[in-house]
């Protein structure tokens, strides 16, 4: 539990400060203006009182206990004030100063040390290099921050990597007079994680939504299994930073230079259903809307609108959200024909017309809520000079606390017009999210909808497969890197997908032009001949895969030619293969991410596969529900059932190569990239035809 650190009953500060600009003084005056109910004790040796306080010497001359501790002083002198806290009990430090692993070998030595001694007293450490926390329970008032930003009472707690972003996020919220109830920027979070804050949120009862920002996990694992947990009582909204950039990973493989940087964070949200967000404003809008609104059971939108234009604008981002907007029930638009203009239109959308006042707007609401095939409600309300916008919005509130079925509003007027402030107002305390332009407004409401669907996805347990030769498999490895050989050759690749069944082309591995061809004798005519090289990635762009060899006579032309042109990257060994032509050319691959796993790759293959990039993501394990979502979600997926006359691809047979992959990086963990490319998929079967795999080196 975090409680000292969050609901601090005492805050002592270690570097308090006279000056007025300094952190020292900062989080003084901040405590203060924001009411904290605990104590507040300075510790300074050269000053009698801090912003009118009592200052202490050292922390052990203050006389109560102290759950909480600030160090805002110089790097080299924090080791010992953790000494300090410990003798006299402080069960949490935030280390604002900064001077540690981020500053080098010197930083990290310091960091080390106040760790070891934070450790020997059961001290929670929150930073360094950090801001701090806030908890606006009226109860406490605790700003043990040095931001500027004071929150109201919500029930939106934050969580930021970056203070920077943090404090925007923050003053976004405060901008659209949004309550919060936690804050916290960990900083180098040398001890205190953000899974661990974001599991104590959790278990928040005042927390109905969390906002994440981050820039990646040092523990991606730890990130996945507690969020996981979290995710099924309230919604994680996140956004992540950095996605831009471009070849921040090497990689020899497809599937290591496809992955592009750090995917592995959005493939974690995906996997365990943290909602992503690209702007940080729609994050706040967002989550503004599930601090107040239930979560809708389905996508069915009823929109109600009392001007044209706006309702259109909505549509479109409801329907870029896969919301549908379907025809109400007869009976519905008999009840709307009793209670609305004559001018009003009865369809969905809904339109009241602008004359409509708060019977109207009440009659289309009941109408929307008591239709079972409506399972939210988007609503347009511009504030007609003419009307009583105060009874509208008075009418609306009173349904939204019913928490049937979740609305959102996007609410058009002159916030400047004390007459519509006044609206403003009803609704604001009614709790109804209301926004100033239609699409901010749908795309809160398309928030909601996909959190359900989260809600509701079952992506099922991994298959394990019988039959598969697990030993055998990790003793191909073993010899490989006893060898130490990263990458392994044909004969060992071909050796471990016929270990997990992995259904392949007919193969044979040899040295020689005359081998080749009693090779390709055995196989059976036409065949594939590729080079076999450690040195060589790519084969096709080198000139090492010869298609469509009918005779004995082309094969052993093609295994000379190949030894003299690339008999230079050393000893070649040559893959004679069945020639499988027709078939629809797929990859699927892996590529190892630090301390999380393998990331499964899937798409179209063959040489294409770096041009058209058409591929997709999952953290293994994979279930059937995720690989029949990749086959599903490529772009080209239309092509996988067939085009002009083709036949489609049996589909079900490269869901379980997908599912026998997955299985198979389980148990071979030390396999840091794999691809099958291509893959050559049919209407009755499918069959890998080439394979590379790099291995771990060492241990």
């Amino acid at each position: 539990m975090l409680d000292a650190l969050f609901k601090p009953k005492a805050v002592a500060l270690v570097g308090a400060s006279t000056k007025e600009l300094s952190i020292g003084n900062v989080i003084i005056r901040n405590l203060q203006t924001y009411g904290y109910k605990g104590e507040i004790y300075p510790v300074n040796a050269k000053a009698d009182e801090v912003c009118g306080l009592k200052s202490y010497a050292t922390i052990a001359d203050i006389p109560g206990e102290v759950d909480l501790a600030h160090i805002i002083i110089p790097s080299q002198f924090v080791p010992q004030a953790i000494e300090e806290c410990g003798q006299k009990g402080v069960k949490a430090v935030i280390i604002n100063s900064a001077g540690f692993s981020e500053m080098g070998e010197e930083g990290e030595r310091l960091q080390e040390e106040f760790l070891a001694n934070a450790r020997k007293y059961g001290i929670r450490l929150f930073g360094p290099n950090c801001q701090g926390i806030i908890n606006s329970d009226p109860e406490l008032n605790a700003y043990c921050n040095f931001t500027f930003t004071f929150p109201k009472p919500g029930s939106i707690s934050v969580v930021a990597l970056s203070g920077g972003v943090g404090a925007l996020i923050m003053q976004v919220l405060d901008d659209l007079d949004i309550g919060q109830r936690l804050y916290a920027s960990n900083g180098n979070a040398c001890d205190v994680s953000i899974p661990e804050i974001i599991e104590y949120y959790g278990e928040d009862e005042g927390t109905k939504a969390i906002i994440l920002y981050t820039e990646g996990f040092d523990k991606p694992r730890d990130f996945l299994e507690v969020t996981r947990q979290v995710v099924k009582q309230k919604p994680v909204l996140a956004m992540k930073a950095g996605r831009t950039e471009e070849g921040a990973k090497a990689a020899s493989s497809h599937t290591g230079s496809l992955a592009g940087v750090d995917i592995a964070t959005e493939l974690i949200f995906e996997k365990i259903g943290v909602l992503p967000f690209k702007d940080e404003g729609e994050m706040v809008r967002a989550a503004m809307a599930f601090s107040s609104q239930p979560i809708p059971k389905g996508n069915r939108v009823g929109i109600i609108t009392n001007t044209g234009g706006p309702a259109v604008i909505a549509t479109d981002v409801l329907v870029d959200f896969k919301l549908e907007v379907p025809k109400l029930s007869e009976i519905s638009i008999e009840r709307l024909r009793e209670t609305q203009f004559p001018q009003a239109a009865l369809e969905n959308p809904i339109d009241v017309v602008a004359t409509a006042g708060g019977p109207q707007f009440r009659a289309a609401l009941d109408v929307l809520m008591d239709d079972d095939q409506i399972d939210c409600i988007y609503i347009n309300f511009v504030t007609a000079p003419f009307t009583d916008t105060d009874a509208v919005a008075r009418e609306i509130v009173e349904v939204n606390r019913q928490r049937r079925k979740p609305l959102v509003c996007n609410f058009m007027t002159n916030i400047k017009l004390e007459r519509y402030q006044r609206t403003m107002a009803i609704l604001k305390e009614g709790e109804v999210p209301f926004y100033a332009n239609p699409g901010d407004a749908a795309r809160a409401l398309g928030a909601l909808v996909e959190y359900g669907r989260i809600q509701q996805r079952d992506i099922g347990q991994p298959q394990i497969f019988s039959g598969v030769d697990a030993e055998r498999a990790r003793k191909i490895i073993e010899r490989a890197k006893q060898a130490g050989r990263e990458v392994l050759s044909a004969i060992e690749v071909y050796g471990i997908f016929e270990a997990y069944d992995l259904p392949v082309a007919p193969w044979r591995v040899v040295n020689n032009a005359e081998d080749a061809a009693a090779a390709a004798e055995e196989i059976g005519y036409p065949v594939v001949v590729k080079v076999d090289c450690a040195e060589i990635d790519h084969k096709s762009d080198m000139g090492g895969v010869a298609i469509n060899l009918k005779n004995a006579a082309a094969v052993r032309d093609t295994v000379d030619e190949i030894q003299g042109r690339l008999g230079h990257f050393g000893e070649l060994g040559f893959l004679v293969q069945k020639f499988l032509p027709g078939g629809r050319e797929l990859i699927i691959g892996a590529s190892a991410e630090r301390e999380l796993g393998h990331l499964v790759m899937f798409g179209l293959g063959g040489i294409y596969v770096e041009v058209l990039k058409d591929v997709i993501f999952k953290i293994a394990p994979v279930t059937k529900v995720e690989a029949e979502e990749m086959l599903a979600g490529i772009k080209t997926s239309v092509l996988l059932d067939g085009v002009r006359g083709e036949s489609g691809i049996n589909k079900q047979a490269v869901i379980e190569l997908i599912q026998r992959v997955s299985q198979l990086l389980g148990d071979l963990p030390t396999i840091q990239e794999m691809d099958l490319n291509p893959i050559m998929a049919f209407a009755d079967k499918v069959y890998a035809v080439d394979g590379r795999i790099r291995i771990q080196r060492g241990d």
